[in-house]
């Protein structure tokens, strides 16, 4: 069955990708075959802890944060994906295990959405989408070095500027409480980092 997608999602992710690989018409058509569209509700789950995960999400408009709960119950923000990211518990969605985080809508969401059969898929009718998503990968591994090492070597203060720096418009769209979680703060204190005294 042929998915119609609305233009403007379409040239959303064609804009994406070019950014790294250039694209024909036919190429481009070729990818959109392999993706789906989906929408979600604010605190709407995309994936839960324990189940499997069938997707790859690319995100359309909406915030997502990416959640790891302990067995005693404490919750560690691991991420959080805004407009033209791409997020998913990886381990699970290419080794197929069940997922050991959760990915919730923080705003109402709409993903592009690819599994993995269909990933292997698209790779092999359009072999260039290999480079674009190693360099998506790429990228990732890069973002998650650069945060181990500011949890490791930064103080409070030093990690939300250096998050202020990067990501301006997530730092506005995401709640205090859950930045102050995702920072290893507590929402006193990342207060007065917002507003100095």
């Amino acid at each position: 069955m042929m998915i119609i997608f609305d233009p403007t999602m379409a040239q959303q992710l064609r804009e994406h990708i070019e950014k790294i690989i250039g694209l024909t018409d036919d190429e481009f058509s070729c990818i959109m075959d392999h993706f789906s569209t989906k929408k979600f509700r604010k605190h709407q789950f995309l994936i839960q802890e324990g189940e499997p995960v069938k997707y790859n999400y690319f995100v359309l408009s909406g915030l997502l944060k990416l959640v790891f709960t302990e067995t005693s119950g404490k919750q560690h923000i691991v991420a959080f994906a805004m407009e033209d990211w791409w997020e998913s518990d990886f381990l699970a969605f290419y080794t197929g295990a069940t997922a050991t985080m959760s990915l919730e809508c923080l705003e109402d969401t709409e993903v592009l959405r690819i599994s993995l059969n269909d990933y292997h898929a698209l790779c092999k009718r359009v072999p260039k989408m290999e480079r674009f998503f190693l360099e998506k990968a790429t990228f990732g591994f890069i973002s998650s070095q650069r945060r181990i090492l500011s949890m490791l070597t930064s103080n409070a203060r030093e990690r939300y500027e250096q998050l202020l720096k990067q990501y301006p418009k997530l730092v506005q769209r995401v709640p205090k409480t859950q930045l102050a979680a995702f920072l290893g703060v507590s929402r006193e204190t990342l207060s007065r980092f917002s507003h100095p005294m």
